[in-house]
């Protein structure tokens, strides 16, 4: 197994940081476009719903992946390893979790609203199938950026010790 030096480690750091940035980052300009947003006409519902399918797309997506991956690089080249830490497991699980409920659910809610925004402009805002999206979009996209936050606690206060 390669041990990076603590150089190799600063820039890993570096790069990890960047994509937890751009993750949270992008949950929270989602989750603020939900609650903060009022469109006034139907193009402007649809310019939003594009909005964030492209933060989801561009943004969050690549992020998520990137903290997985440059986590997997820590833990196979430095002393962290992947189950020493019950913390570090708690983040794995919070990652993967997180990317395959974004996969199989965020995603397909979020990419559900733009077609219908699209063909139905503010007349969607009445329409069952925009509203559960909305909704869920809403309600678990605060759950997700709320759980992401909690990785980075756990990330900076390292609790519940060794496993081994």
């Amino acid at each position: 197994m390669i041990q990076l030096g603590t150089r190799g480690i600063l820039w890993l750091r570096t790069v990890h940081l960047f994509f937890v940035c751009i993750w949270v980052g992008g949950a929270v300009a989602l989750t603020l476009m939900q609650f903060g947003l009022h469109p006034t006409d139907g193009g402007s519902l649809y310019g939003i719903d594009r909005s964030m399918r492209f933060i989801d797309d561009f943004i969050i997506i690549p992020g998520a992946f990137g903290c997985l991956i440059t986590g997997m690089v820590f833990s196979l080249c430095t002393r962290w390893g992947f189950f020493r830490h019950r913390w570090i497991l708690a983040k794995y699980l919070i990652n993967i979790g997180a990317i395959v409920f974004g996969t199989f659910w965020l995603g397909p809610w979020l990419n559900g609203m733009g077609p219908i925004s699209r063909m139905e402009g503010l007349a969607a805002l009445s329409n069952p199938a925009y509203l559960h999206f909305k909704a869920m979009n809403t309600w678990c996209g605060l759950g997700q950026a709320a759980l992401l936050l909690c990785a980075i606690y756990l990330s900076v206060f390292r609790p519940w010790g060794k496993r081994y």
